[in-house]
């Protein structure tokens, strides 16, 4: 059976289960529509929180940018990992005893203002929208390397899907969904990974083959690494940083914090019976993520080094890498390589008409590689290949059997999936249930809200799509702008929500209007306003990354301290909470049982 037959029976097989469990699940309620009526096992609810979370940044994106960046994107580990311990931790729990279905009502009510909860609102929109230009980023490359289309046509088609998709089952539908999609991505992760870990290492853990022996030599697999994409130019891979130390640490920072504040996965705690559910639900979602978590590093440095063998074949028989008959001839390049080009996400240019490919970092400062680069008649580097399609490709690369390409094809697509449909949730249930129906038109019907939800998915979707055809960045990138935005405005909201009763509404709104505003001067500085393409102002803040070297990825963590400092300045000089509010946070803090407090405004 040829290639794309075998990707269309996984891709279809796994389609039909997901379809056939949103019918069975579909909501019949607003409370099933938002919050699956409550009533979803921990460990249910674990995995599917797992799949929320491993979106099409995590699956498709974060490995291949480890691949690209080395050592300095572990950032994302770290971040991502820590946050959603901080999040399960100290947040989790006190907002399900709240009792309420969004955050945007967390801070309406604890802040007892109306103007609060929209402001959150709004912080939510963007940091959700801007989320999902980074998953339809994700949507495009999958379905492109699905179809065989370009990544452009990648994107509407998944538009489509995801927009059916979400709007049919509500939460419930999702909730049980994302659990099948758990079970096929984290299938679709691991079992390449642990063909490529025996062929390089021989060992069956990839986690183990990491810092195992390259097969074959007396070298490491990461002292080999280390030596070839040095000597064809690029950072060591084991030492390089994203810019300076202070941007890594802030980089981390930003993630960890905005992954506390960001919606779609504070939603999922509310559908579970109870806050121990809830706490217990926390932990199992921990342990199915670290399993993807922790293979991450090897699939990114394996499929380096096996990208760098495909191209130049000096690097598995050893000699010399700059030598004529090492670069591959591109009549002959795998199969592979002329799939991808149809995506338009790897490139290859011949400049010095030889017929070879030659993979080299021409930008690098090293006067040696240069001198041997054009000493060998290299005129400079000849292929371009997207980060984000690393780890879809990386069983193609490794010339795994067809069946685990269609594996990975079908997790690809879940992990695309899973993300947007829970994201256009935290959006619909933003616009519908807090805008509309909190503040708008508070007599609005059962149906009317569940048809303004809908709506505003609708919108959502065309809006992300069309930014997601001329993204930011890759789809990790977008996704941590998205986690910036969130942790400098609804992190410290929600934070000193629980932890301080002495903050009044004013403090609060303040800073989430201070720290949104900061971060968002900053970002659209260098990405454009909203993300539209000639819309910079670099000239205005002095140049790219001119805030003591920070890039916009990483500017949320300053934008939290803004929103924090902000916040205690101005209750500082306003009146205190009323007592009730004060009997109340105290009352949030006691995480035990299931029943929501009382006495919120």
């Amino acid at each position: 059976m040829d290639l794309q037959t075998t990707i269309y029976i996984f891709v279809g097989l796994s389609f039909a289960l997901y379809i056939g469990i949103a019918i069975w699940a579909r909501a019949g309620s607003t409370s099933e529509f938002y919050a699956a009526g409550g009533s979803v096992h921990p460990i249910t609810n674990g995995m599917a929180t797992a799949a929320d979370w491993m979106s099409a940044a995590s699956f498709i994106s974060m490995a291949g940018l480890i691949s690209n960046m080395g050592y300095g994107g572990a950032l994302f580990l770290m971040g991502w990992t820590g946050g959603y311990v901080l999040l399960a931790m100290l947040l989790a729990p006190y907002l399900r005893k709240f009792g309420k279905f969004t955050v945007p009502q967390f801070i309406g009510d604890r802040f007892y203002s109306k103007t609060a909860s929209t402001i959150a609102v709004v912080c939510l929109l963007i940091a959700s929208l801007t989320y999902i230009i980074g998953q339809m980023t994700g949507v495009g490359v999958a379905f492109s390397r699905f179809l065989g289309v370009t990544a452009e046509t990648g994107i509407y088609v998944g538009m489509a899907i995801v927009f059916a998709y979400a709007v049919f089952g509500g939460m419930k539908g999702i909730t049980y969904t994302q659990v099948a999609q758990y079970i096929v991505l984290i299938l679709a992760f691991t079992v390449p990974a642990i063909f490529i870990s025996l062929a390089l290492t021989g060992n069956v853990l990839p986690q183990l083959g990491l810092g195992g022996d390259y097969r074959g030599t007396d070298m490491t697999l990461l002292a080999k690494l280390d030596s070839v994409v040095t000597d064809l130019g690029f950072g060591k891979y084991t030492t390089s940083l994203p810019g300076s130390r202070l941007n890594m640490f802030m980089y981390t920072l930003s993630l960890m914090i905005g992954t506390a504040g960001l919606p779609h996965v504070i939603m999922r705690f509310f559908t579970v019976p109870s806050v121990k559910d809830a706490r217990l639900s926390a932990g199992w979602a921990l342990v199915f993520i670290a399993i993807l978590y922790t293979t991450a590093p090897a699939v990114g440095a394996m499929a380096k080094l096996n990208l760098h063998a495909t191209v130049n074949t000096a690097v598995k028989a050893g000699g010399d890498l700059f030598a004529p008959e090492a670069s591959i001839q591109a009549a002959t390049q795998p199969d592979w390589m002329n799939r991808w080009e149809k995506t338009g996400l790897l490139k290859w240019e011949d400049k010095n008409g030889d017929g070879r490919i030659q993979y080299y970092n021409d930008k690098t400062k090293d006067k040696a590689v240069l001198d041997k680069a054009a000493a060998a008649g290299w005129k400079g580097n000849e292929l371009s290949v997207n980060p984000d399609i690393i780890v879809l490709a990386n069983p193609e690369i490794a010339l795994l059997p067809n069946w685990v390409i269609g594996l990975v094809a079908a997790g690809g697509l879940a992990a695309a999936l899973s993300t947007a449909a829970g994201l256009l949730m935290a959006i619909s249930s933003a616009v519908s249930h807090d805008l509309v129906k909190g503040i708008f038109k508070p007599d609005i019907s059962e149906q009317g809200e569940l048809r303004a939800g809908k709506i505003s998915m609708a919108v959502a979707v065309v809006v992300a799509g069309y930014l997601g055809l001329n993204p930011p960045g890759f789809a990790a990138g977008t996704v941590a702008l998205a986690f910036g935005i969130a942790a400098s405005s609804l992190f410290p909201a929600i934070m000193m929500g629980i932890f301080s009763k002495k903050m009044n509404k004013e403090g609060a709104i303040a800073g989430m209007i201070a720290g949104l505003a900061f971060t968002l001067f900053y970002v659209f500085a260098h990405k454009g306003i909203f993300f539209i393409k000639g819309t910079e102002y670099l000239g205005v803040i002095g140049g790219a990354n001119s805030f003591f070297g920070i890039t916009p990825e990483a500017i949320g963590a300053v934008g939290a301290m803004v929103n924090f400092v902000v916040a205690f300045l101005v209750d500082k000089v306003t009146a205190e909470p009323p007592a009730h509010i004060q009997a109340m946070v105290e009352a949030v803090r006691i995480p035990r049982g299931s029943k929501a407090v009382s006495g919120s405004h």
